[in-house]
């Protein structure tokens, strides 16, 4: 893969387990991203606001407040403030009512976990067309 396939992308990363938001990050940053990592809603909107990314990767499932409630928020800002960036969600829930569920939210995309590199990177370059 790449190291440059992500370049000038600014990423934010909202995930609970440190271990999982370190490895994305990582991986993120080794393809040419420049990552904002979140350990939940509250740091992701404060991300969203400061660093004014081109996409969002959220977990669904967080103590205090989701990944809709993430979604919600951010939407809130408007489209001046940033507001309309795509949000990617990232979930265990995999059953087709879950992911119409999300998307129907407002989320571009789902990626089931466990998923591979090459899901990731897809998926994000899809929702960003590029």
């Amino acid at each position: 893969m790449s190291p440059n396939r992500l370049s000038n992308l600014t990423i934010v990363i909202v995930e609970d387990h440190n271990d999982a938001r370190a490895y994305l990050g990582l991986f993120l940053e080794r393809l040419g991203a420049t990552v904002v990592a979140a350990s939940n809603a509250f740091e992701g909107i404060e991300a969203v606001k400061n660093s004014r990314p081109n996409l969002v990767l959220s977990d669904i499932s967080m103590p205090d407040r989701d990944g809709f409630d993430l979604l919600h928020d951010i939407r809130a800002l408007g489209p001046d403030a940033g507001g309309n960036v795509p949000v990617v969600a990232m979930t265990a829930l995999v059953s087709r009512t879950d992911r119409a569920r999300m998307l129907s939210a407002g989320f571009r995309a789902c990626l089931s976990m466990p998923f591979t590199v090459e899901e990731l990177v897809e998926t994000l370059l899809t929702v960003l067309h590029r």
